[in-house]
C-alpha cells in the first residue's frame, strides 16, 4: 500500500509540474502552488490578465474511469471555491475576478498525449 501511494504520489508530481509548463505557455503567471488550508487544497494559483485563477490538475492514465475533469465533483469545486475565498482573505489586494479551471491530462505510455485547460466558472 505504501509502494502505490509513492508511485501515485510521484505521477502526481510529474502531472502538476507538467500542468504548470502547459499554463504558463498559455500566458498564466504562477502565484502560488499546492496552497494548503482547512477548507482544502489548490494546486496551483496564478493570474491570467486581471483575473486570479485557482488551477486544479486532474490526470488519467486510463480512460477506465472517464476523463480528467470528470473526475472534478462539485464537492470538490465547493472545497476549491471555499479554499480560493479563503486565500483571497489573507491575501489582500488581489484581482478581484477570480475562476476555477481544471487542467485535464491524458496521459499513455509516461507521457502526455492531451492537455486541455476548462474554465469551471
Amino acid at each position: 500500500m505504501l509502494l502505490r501511494k509513492k508511485v501515485t504520489s510521484k505521477l502526481g508530481n510529474l502531472a502538476e509540474n507538467y500542468a504548470i509548463e502547459f499554463i504558463r505557455a498559455k500566458g498564466y503567471k504562477i502565484v502560488e502552488r499546492n496552497f494548503r488550508s482547512k477548507f482544502g487544497e489548490i494546486d496551483v494559483i496564478a493570474t491570467l490578465n486581471d483575473v486570479l485563477v485557482f488551477v486544479e490538475v486532474k490526470a488519467r492514465w486510463s480512460q477506465k474511469f472517464g476523463s480528467p475533469e470528470e473526475a472534478v465533483t462539485p464537492q470538490k469545486l465547493y472545497k476549491i471555491k471555499r479554499t480560493g475565498e479563503y486565500y483571497c482573505l489573507i491575501h489582500p489586494g488581489l484581482p478581484i475576478k477570480l475562476r476555477i479551471d481544471v487542467v485535464a491530462l491524458e496521459i499513455a505510455n509516461g507521457q502526455v498525449v492531451t492537455s486541455r485547460i476548462v474554465n469551471v466558472d
